[in-house]
């Protein structure tokens, strides 16, 4: 089978093991946007007269013949095709000869892939979005449920004031939609077609890239053909670096829920069927599922940098250093969405030990109550600070209960406002699910039916 940049030489066996890398190997998961691309690339050509309606016909048939041998896990992507691009544009040659040949008039292997990771990107990041809301539903669920539970609330890890479970799982519900949001905005900000941009310079051929942009669905055309290939790895570390925001809220509930989920705390319990066990100690139940994500949030911003540092002192236009970047970003997107699911699933199937956690409220926590009491009766509060600081004995008989009914401001223990984060979260979702379903849509139009473009 015949290389793209085949010429009238062989290249060195070492040399090409080591240039093709595991590119081939990772190209398998943009082999479907590779082939959408490629029909919304044929369709162009058309409209240009490069390719005749009966060649456009047989290209359109023959690359949705490959997206359904890909979607059910029939098409190879050998070493010696080097990547995804060649596997496909081979296949086309072999079962269409001539018309094959046409397929790839106009553009590069760079502008190719940029293309086909935007529109796997679109997509991930699409499920990425809908698992960062289940997930912050998850935690406003929780909330709910548990609205006026005490907690004791820390800061340097000491005992300070009366929270509640409502408090802990809302600030993450809230938190993780933020997350959401941040990542929409870059997501929507990477949305531009490059298809046409060849390798940095264009070509002497009137391509449309309106067209293909429109047919692709993108939200706009990235114009500058230089400045579409100088976003490789650029745009994937933005989306990354988004996506690590929501591994650190991750992170932070996964250590607060290994605390919590400690005997000597016991506030909540964790369910067995997500815990492994020791291999040495029969009575182990493991939170081993909180401890990767906190370890993946580490490994995702690892990747984020690591994307960052490929890119950082190159020239404009194409260099292979690229490639680099490719696997990074589909571990990072794919290692986030997992450790959203898990999270959801986790605090789900949490059970919650109210009794625990009313007798894990110590007296002393009740010490700015007993302050502030003092400075609505008329003292000062610095007079009253002293007062109940050293009189600490006399604050017994004080309820959880009690206290956080009396936290009443905007956001705090007794008017948490779940329900409005509840009917932000529902936007959220329903303004994703209709841009998912118009994006659908236009894919399933080039594919000619259903296709699954990132399943991470």
């Amino acid at each position: 089978m015949a290389k793209l940049w085949q010429k009238d030489y062989q290249l060195n066996a070492l040399v090409e093991e080591f240039t093709v890398g595991e590119d081939w190997k990772l190209d398998r998961q943009l082999l479907t946007a590779d082939a959408l691309a490629s029909i919304a690339h044929a369709r162009m050509l058309q409209s240009i007269d490069i390719l005749t309606e009966d060649e456009l016909s047989q290209l359109q048939q023959g690359l949705r013949d490959i997206i359904g041998r890909v979607q059910r896990g029939e098409f190879e992507v050998r070493p010696q095709d080097e990547d995804g691009h060649t596997a496909i544009e081979n296949a086309l040659v072999e079962s269409l000869g001539e018309a094959g040949k046409k397929i790839h008039t106009g553009r590069s292997r760079n502008d190719q892939v940029l293309t086909a990771l935007r529109v796997w990107t679109r997509d991930a990041a699409g499920r990425l979005l809908e698992a960062s809301f289940e997930t912050a539903e998850a935690f406003l669920d929780l909330a709910r449920a548990h609205r006026d539970v005490p907690l004791p609330g820390r800061t340097h890890m000491q005992i300070a004031m009366p929270a509640s479970v409502g408090l802990w799982a809302g600030s993450f519900a809230e938190e993780l939609l933020d997350g959401a949001r941040h990542l929409q905005q870059v997501a929507g900000h990477i949305d531009q077609s490059p298809l046409g941009s060849a390798a940095s310079y264009g070509v002497p051929l009137p391509l449309d890239r309106g067209m293909t942009s429109d047919l692709l669905g993108f939200r706009k055309l990235q114009h500058n053909v230089l400045y579409a290939n100088n976003t490789r790895g650029k745009f994937e570390s933005m989306l990354l670096d988004a996506a690590e925001q929501l591994m650190l809220s991750l992170s932070k509930a996964a250590q607060d829920l290994i605390l919590f989920s400690m005997p000597e705390f016991g506030y909540f319990t964790l369910p067995k069927e997500l815990c492994s066990g020791s291999s040495i100690m029969p009575q182990k139940r493991n939170p081993d599922m909180l401890e990767l994500i906190r370890g993946k949030s580490a490994t995702l911003s690892g990747y984020a940098q690591q994307i960052k540092q490929v890119i950082r002192s190159l020239p404009s236009g194409y260099n292979r250093d690229f490639q680099e970047t490719k696997e990074p970003f589909l571990r990072g997107m794919a290692l986030t969405y997992r450790s959203l699911k898990v999270m959801s699933l986790t605090v789900g199937a949490l059970q919650v030990h109210p009794d625990v956690l009313e007798a894990a409220m110590p007296p002393e926590i009740y010490a700015t109550d007993a302050a502030l009491e003092k400075v609505q009766a008329g003292m000062s509060f610095r007079d009253a600070y002293l007062e109940v600081g050293t009189h600490l004995e006399e604050l017994q008989g004080r309820k959880g209960a009690d206290s956080l009914a009396l936290r009443s401001s905007e956001g705090a223990p007794g008017n948490l406002g779940l329900d409005q984060v509840g009917r932000e979260i529902a936007a959220a979702q329903s303004a994703l699910g209709q841009q998912r379903e118009a994006n659908r849509q236009r894919m399933e139009e080039l594919a000619g039916g259903p296709v699954e473009i990132a399943p991470l």
